[in-house]
């Protein structure tokens, strides 16, 4: 399978403002991007559609694109939330795009897993679960 690789030092992200300065600047999201998830989930949603200029990055056609997140065990513990959506927005992108009909997913999350940050999500998972 083809793909793009993009690398994102995720020691760059402090907030949630420099989340989107990041984002927006590595993969050319367009001047009125929304700068919150739901936006970064529009524009990630065509990443393999250069005609809807959400994106200056893109994946190959039938491809994908890879977000290689450098340094990403270093994010859970400083920015749990933001790691979180950045996980379950991506998945949310391909569970849209299959939902639209599109015949597979479009973009791929890469990251090295550690204690710490397996030990964040178990944490996280619980909290939502006692949230229901």
């Amino acid at each position: 399978m083809e793909y793009t690789l993009v690398k994102i030092d995720m020691r760059k992200i402090k907030d949630e403002d420099s989340f989107h300065d990041i984002f927006s600047q590595k993969m050319g999201f367009p001047s009125f991007y929304g700068r919150n998830m739901d936006a970064w989930i529009d524009c990630m949603t065509s990443i393999d559609r250069p005609e809807d200029g959400m994106t200056k990055v893109h994946a190959p056609k039938g491809g994908v694109l890879v977000l290689e997140l450098e340094n990403m065990s270093e994010m859970w513990k400083r920015c749990p939330d933001i790691s979180r959506d950045i996980v379950d927005c991506a998945s949310f992108v391909n569970y849209r795009r299959l939902e639209g009909g599109e015949e597979s997913p479009v973009l791929v999350l890469s990251y090295e897993q550690n204690i710490h940050q397996t030990a964040a999500m178990d944490a996280l998972m619980r909290a939502a679960e006692q949230r229901r």
